[in-house]
């Protein structure tokens, strides 16, 4: 187990797309496609119970299908089998975002739920798990559409 406090969330500015960090396919050597789909599984678990959890599927039929997607994307980008283009063709996940309002603090939201789950992960090497968390950091920015509201000096927000 990793101490949670080692998974620092960066402060990235509204529509930079860093690309600092490249996915470690050594993980998938670790973890496997069970073990991706597991950390998936309990990533998605956290999110329909966090604050963000309005933009994720309601049903659990469309839970489970959003969690194999995330999945095969993943499994595929850790140089795994390609299902994510199998199924859905090329990822274009920010396109794929558009219909979703996210901002940066529920990028942050977003991040703190992988936080919990990857500090949970045994057996697997700790610079893999931060290797991994690194690329979540800069990746998740590449998902965020919407800037936050300005906050005004009244204590209002424009909606």
């Amino acid at each position: 187990m990793i101490n949670i406090d080692k998974f620092k969330i960066s402060e990235i500015p509204f529509g930079e797309r860093r690309t600092t960090f490249k996915p470690n396919v050594e993980l998938y050597n670790y973890l496997g496609e069970d073990g991706f789909r597991k950390i998936i599984g309990s990533h998605y678990d956290l999110l329909v119970k966090s604050e963000i959890k309005d933009i994720f599927p309601t049903s659990d039929e469309e839970l489970d299908g959003a969690k194999k997607r995330s999945a095969d994307f993943f499994i595929q980008r850790f140089g795994g089998p390609e299902y994510y283009k199998m199924t859905r063709g090329n990822p274009m996940l920010a396109n794929r975002h558009l219909p979703f309002k996210i901002k940066p603090s529920g990028r942050k939201v977003w991040l703190d739920c992988y936080r919990q789950v990857l500090s949970q992960v045994n057996d697997v090497p700790e610079n893999l798990i931060m290797d991994l968390w690194n690329w979540l950091d800069e990746f998740s920015n590449w998902m965020v559409n919407t800037p936050e509201e300005p906050k005004f000096k009244l204590g209002f927000s424009l909606k």
